[in-house]
């Protein structure tokens, strides 16, 4: 079963965005964050909704919407903060991670 935890956190801003987007989709607010290989760092960051936690999952809950992480991705990302930040480039989920070493321009992949 899932497992609550401080190891991950889902600011205020990107529970009110999951909430709203999940709302007009009939969606639970349940986001997923997993990290895959690839990008131009060499790992990059996956969002997308859930429909119930998995087993394994850590969660974090915020304002009643609820961050969903699975353990190997969470090795990578402990510790992190996932925010919603609107800016003249776009708006877009931002991951701030104190396991990335290095990140690239887009923000989309980091390495450790």
């Amino acid at each position: 079963m899932a497992t609550l935890a401080a190891d991950i956190a889902l600011t205020p801003a990107a529970a009110a965005r999951v909430a709203a987007i999940a709302g007009k989709q009939n969606k639970p607010a349940i986001l997923r964050l997993s990290v895959e290989g690839g990008g131009c760092s060499g790992f990059q960051y996956r969002f997308g909704f859930a429909d119930a936690p998995e087993a394994g999952d850590v969660v974090a809950e915020t304002d009643g919407v609820r961050l969903v992480v699975d353990d190997v991705s969470l090795d990578l990302v402990r510790g992190a903060s996932v925010d919603y930040v609107e800016s003249l480039g776009g708006a877009a989920f931002k991951v701030d991670n104190p396991n990335a070493a290095s990140g690239c321009g887009c923000g989309t992949s980091f390495s450790v």
